[in-house]
């Protein structure tokens, strides 16, 4: 379904599930694929491997502290604003590329979409969690309007539609 938008770049991060998927798209469209670290997933450090259930147990205090929306370095790792300040400058640099009018696919990881999807929009990082997960496979459609970046669709698992609007 992507490769009907024919996308001009496909770029991913350089681990194995992202990148799995990234090379599956390139060879529907015979493209390359540029990859980055800095496209990689949230490092939790501790938490790194552990289930839900094991989380809670083991870091209950500082899971609930994320959970309500405060700056935690999971297990010790990176920070929301941290994952953004990594992977929203490749998207940037590698949109900045691109000819009017052509697509980027970025391939990642939904933490890291996530994040860099509110440092594209603006957000304040205590909103970004208002963005809601990605499930695997799916995707979000970000466009330039007159004021900067829009969100055009997340978590979507269909190809993109035009909205209609009177702020073209």
């Amino acid at each position: 379904m992507l490769g009907a938008l024919e996308p001009a770049a496909i770029i991913a991060s350089d681990l194995q599930r992202a990148s799995a998927t990234a090379a599956e798209l390139a060879a529907v469209t015979r493209l390359g694929v540029t990859h980055y670290e800095g496209l990689r997933e949230t490092y939790a450090g501790d938490w790194q491997g552990l289930t839900h259930t094991e989380i809670v147990a083991l870091h209950g205090e500082q899971y609930a502290a994320w959970k309500r929306g405060e700056p935690v370095r999971r297990g010790g790792g990176e920070l929301e604003t941290e994952v953004a300040d990594r992977a929203a400058p490749v998207v940037l640099s590698e949109a900045e590329k691109l000819a009017d009018g052509g697509t980027l696919v970025v391939v990642s990881h939904g933490g890291t979409i996530r994040t860099t999807i509110g440092r594209l929009l603006g957000l304040e990082p205590g909103h970004w969690e208002a963005l809601g997960g990605l499930s695997n496979c799916c995707w979000s459609v970000l466009g330039e309007g007159a004021r900067g970046w829009r969100l055009l669709e997340h978590n979507a698992g269909t190809l993109p539609e035009p909205v209609l609007g009177d702020d073209s």
